[in-house]
């Protein structure tokens, strides 16, 4: 009896109507934005220090990779086939020669390196510190424009990376801006 009573509720369900399921594919199709950031700064970094070694005439070893997954072999290399350009190798070349006489005028407060990656004159300056400031801050300019477009991101943050970089490599009595606020090194 009570398998009839079973075959009998089930019959009866199926008369009265079991949920339908409907499948159907949607209009329009799915759009999937995934955005990945790789950590921009570290490139950026790297291109500021083959930079600046080229302006100081340093020589920089190769570094030992820091591979920490199978992605980072094929990042590294992306990012190592691709140079800055013969304008940002000429550009560095031309700060690399002007470098001693900037930095006789640094040491002396007479040109001060501010926030934004640029040189600015900070004391009563001839028309040779001024023309070797506009110089400089152009090709400055050449290269902060490169290196943010290599990177993908803005030559202002470009520009903040750099300052940190040049306030450090700036000789001792040199006006650096931090923060809005001049000091002497």
């Amino acid at each position: 009896m009570s398998t009839r009573l079973m075959v009998a509720g089930i019959c009866i369900l199926c008369a009265i109507g079991c949920a339908r399921v409907r499948v159907e594919a949607p209009k329009e199709a799915f759009k999937v934005d995934i955005s990945m950031r790789l950590d921009v700064y570290q490139h950026v970094s790297k291109d500021i220090d083959s930079i600046e070694n080229i302006v100081s005439g340093a020589t920089q070893k190769p570094a030992k990779p820091d591979i920490k997954s199978s992605l980072n072999i094929f990042v590294s290399q992306a990012y190592a086939q691709e140079g800055l350009g013969a304008d940002v190798e000429q550009a560095a070349l031309r700060r690399r020669d002007r470098r001693p006489q900037l930095a006789v005028y640094e040491s002396k407060g007479i040109v001060g390196e501010n926030a934004s990656g640029l040189v600015e004159i900070r004391a009563a300056a001839g028309a040779d510190a001024q023309a070797l400031v506009s110089a400089e801050n152009s090709d400055r300019m050449i290269i902060y424009t490169a290196v943010a477009q290599k990177n993908g991101t803005s030559v202002t943050e470009v520009q903040k990376l750099y300052a940190k970089r040049l306030h450090s490599d700036a000789p001792a009595g040199t006006p650096l801006e931090v923060d809005g606020v001049w000091t002497v090194k």
